[in-house]
């Protein structure tokens, strides 16, 4: 689940994280009533107007605006917010429809008072699957894509493992801080940044912690001037106040609808839409359907349970997706029985009426035999399959009638 700016910020500062503050508005007058209200807190007049959607970038896109009086953010606001806001990171990139800002984050001007003094770092943390630590990525190259400065100067990209046993040391935060070319107060400023940043990022749960930037001032303090926070979806139900943050318009609808339904899905931009219980089988499903010269167009688990209603929700939902040009069902029945599965497809399927593309239906474990027998005698437009391959093979002969 990802947060927002603002959202990452305030979890950040509950560590004791220091960050560039600012205050959230949804239309124009809350934009004016908070700059005021960050004018009067820090007494600078500047301030900077951040929409606030679930992408990187946004700055590239317009989306960013430095205000330097009331006027300013009455106008930048005005046009931020209801935006369609392009960005490398939107679906599409630059050449898509963008995302809606509904949303600013009215944020202080950490740059003052002397922009040019100030250096702007890159701070990550996220768990590696190769060498199962969690990693701190870092440079001193804020501001910037990372991936272009590890493309291009693959030495400014610094990282260091943390063993989970020992957690962060002071050593590491340390060669962090030293790496980065800070010294006296900033040095220390820095090592207290890290721990309090791995704490949270410990304690949160979370999946991936961004700082672009990372901020060292002119007087010598660092500061989270940026937030892009993910947290570790199965860990939700051990922080309420994180899945309270949730925003349900940044998601993808179908998703949404899924959950709702506690389907496990996830959209992808192929043709074959697949229903499989267990995420291993999902995979192997996915990864078939691939080399038989489909493309999967979801990850959809449908669990233990595939009763009728249960697949008749599944199937609404790859529906919905207007690319899907065939539906695979691929259920082993160890837990649940394959002719439970094929009286729900076939029920699903008579309940929902017309189905606009061609469904096969692979039934493998206990009654297996039963359960292609009731398939094949339903009457219906729905081709069955015993082997995966042959499954795989019935939906390339589909897609090419």
């Amino acid at each position: 689940m990802n947060l927002h700016e603002y959202q990452g910020k305030e979890l950040l500062k509950k560590y004791g994280v220091a960050i560039q503050d600012g205050i959230v508005a949804t239309n124009v007058e809350e934009a004016v009533a908070a700059y005021n209200a960050v004018k009067e807190r820090t007494g600078v007049p500047v301030v900077v107007v951040k929409a606030q959607i679930h992408a990187g970038g946004r700055g590239k896109g317009g989306g960013v605006k430095v205000a330097k009086n009331e006027a300013d953010v009455r106008t930048y606001a005005g046009s931020i917010i209801g935006m369609m806001l392009k960005t490398p990171q939107t679906p599409g990139g630059m050449e898509g429809p963008g995302k809606l800002v509904r949303k600013v984050l009215i944020a202080e001007d950490s740059y003052a008072p002397d922009f040019d003094a100030c250096k702007e770092y890159y701070v990550s943390i996220l768990t590696d699957r190769e060498s199962k630590k969690n990693v701190i990525i870092y440079s001193t190259k804020g501001g910037m894509d990372i991936e272009k400065v590890a493309e291009e100067t693959p030495e400014l990209v610094h990282k260091e493992y943390i063993d989970p046993l020992v957690g962060l040391t002071p050593f590491q935060c340390r060669e962090i801080a030293f790496n980065l070319g800070l010294s006296g107060k900033a040095n220390k400023e820095m090592v207290a940044f890290m721990v309090k940043l791995y704490t949270a990022f410990v304690e949160s749960d979370a999946s991936l912690f961004e700082i672009n930037p990372c901020l060292h001032t002119a007087d010598d303090r660092i500061l989270a001037v940026d937030s892009k926070v993910s947290i570790d979806d199965n860990a939700l139900y051990r922080h309420p106040d994180l899945e309270a943050m949730r925003d349900i318009y940044e998601e993808d609808e179908t998703e949404v609808e899924a959950r709702e339904f506690d389907l496990n899905y996830v959209k992808l931009d192929g043709n074959v839409g697949c229903m499989v219980n267990g995420a291993g089988l999902a995979m192997a499903t996915m990864d078939i359907i691939k080399l038989s010269g489909g493309e999967p167009a979801n990850f959809l688990d449908v669990g233990g349970t595939a009763d009728a209603a249960r697949v008749e929700n599944a199937f609404k939902i790859i529906l919905k997706d207007e690319n899907v040009k065939a539906i695979l069902i691929n259920i082993f029945g160890g837990i649940v029985r394959c002719d439970r599965v094929a009286q729900g497809v076939i029920d699903a399927y008579k309940n929902m009426g017309t189905v606009r593309v061609p469904i096969i239906v692979r039934l493998q474990g206990t009654n297996a035999d039963i359960a292609k027998k009731m398939i094949d005698e339903s009457g219906l437009q729905v081709h069955s399959a015993i082997a995966l391959q042959e499954a795989a093979d019935l939906v390339t002969k589909v897609l090419a009638a």
